[in-house]
């Protein structure tokens, strides 16, 4: 499990015990990927593999907002792919989709979290999931004893900042453009009274 997660359950500030995973004081067995990325595998709070692989999938799932963005969305997926397979994920399932993260349109993901057999999906940003409300779908994952991997899960301030301009830009073009096309139908009303 995340460094995140264990720290949650046994009520530790994450910053405490990845400063233990550092310095090898973790009570319980630690695993640095190659990525650099930490995993306890506390056998407390570890589930059991289940008997019939079928039962459990693992997913990662790339999204990009355009469709000139298919360099990178292949991209992102190869590197899913590798972060599974050094998590030890023998055949990991890659869903890539383009899509608005705004929005819940995106028949692909809409398809992994309503599948039961998936119980690990594996994104590369929080953001990549959902750009709002990410938190909501991993707790409702949670409750149905599955879990979400986020791979980088550090937030950047300079995408935060475009997301707004872009979220903005957008909402200003969509008023400022209902107002052109108010004003050019009432002038083609005008015209049409006027001949």
């Amino acid at each position: 499990m995340l460094v995140r997660e264990w720290a949650e359950l046994e009520h530790l500030h994450p910053q405490t015990v990845w400063k233990w995973c550092r310095a090898g004081k973790m009570p319980v067995p630690v695993e640095r990927t190659p990525s650099g990325m930490w995993l306890v595998h506390d056998p407390k709070y570890e589930t059991p593999a289940p008997s019939d692989a079928k039962q459990s999938r693992t997913v990662c799932y790339a999204r990009v907002s355009s469709a000139d963005q298919k360099a990178d969305l292949q991209r992102q997926a190869d590197r899913l792919k590798a972060f599974a397979l050094s998590m030890g994920v023998e055949a990991p399932e890659v869903v890539a989709e383009t899509g608005s993260g705004m929005n819940d349109k995106r028949r692909k993901l809409n398809r992994l979290l309503s599948d039961p057999t998936v119980t690990t999906l594996i994104v590369e940003h929080r953001d990549r999931l959902a750009r709002m409300n990410a938190g909501l779908v991993e707790s409702a994952l949670k409750a149905q004893n599955r879990r979400l991997i986020v791979v980088d899960d550090t937030e950047l301030d300079d995408d935060l900042v475009r997301d707004m301009t872009e979220v903005l830009t957008s909402f200003c073009a969509r008023l400022y453009g209902r107002r052109a096309a108010k004003h050019r139908a009432q002038a083609a009303l005008e015209a049409m009274r006027g001949v």
